[in-house]
């Protein structure tokens, strides 16, 4: 369940919270071959389950980038806006794939708010997802995401 903010002023209050976690997914090969074709990354080690049994994974891997990406589906099991008038991608600020996401692995997104500030009308915050593999100790992946939000004028106040 994502932890829900209404006003630029909760939001602002939140740098420190742990958002939880998110549901499990488990990596198909099937979607990492979709993600093969959506980004000509055809690579045995991620889409030859034969080749892939005697490489260095013992089997098919997920990309790093596939990885990244689920964390826009994990974002908003993590966290809510609402009153929200418009939300905005602003970018990373770090991401590291400490361990390989391995092909019938399951992982989830796990949440923590490392930074907010005012910027002028807007509130723009940091929020760390570790994408976590059942049964591991590392992490798959590890992103620093920032994104921007206004609200509506009866949210909008900073105190």
């Amino acid at each position: 369940m994502s932890k829900r903010f209404s006003s630029a002023a909760e939001l602002l209050a939140a740098a420190g919270t742990d958002l939880g976690t998110t549901d499990w997914l488990e990596i198909t090969q099937e979607r990492v071959n979709l993600f093969a074709d959506a980004t000509g990354d055809h690579q045995w080690i991620h889409v030859d389950p034969e080749r892939a049994k005697d490489g260095p994974f013992g089997g098919c891997v997920a990309h790093g980038y596939l990885t990244l990406s689920l964390v826009n589906l994990f974002l908003p099991q993590l966290i809510h806006i609402d009153n929200m008038k418009m939300g905005v991608n602003v970018g990373t600020d770090r991401v590291r794939f400490p361990a390989p996401v391995k092909v019938g692995a399951r992982i989830r997104g796990r949440g923590e708010v490392l930074k907010v500030e005012a910027l002028g009308e807007a509130v723009q915050s940091t929020v760390r997802v570790s994408i976590e593999i059942e049964g591991s100790e590392r992490p798959g992946c590890v992103i620093d995401t920032i994104s921007r939000y206004t609200f509506h004028p009866t949210a909008a106040a900073v105190s």
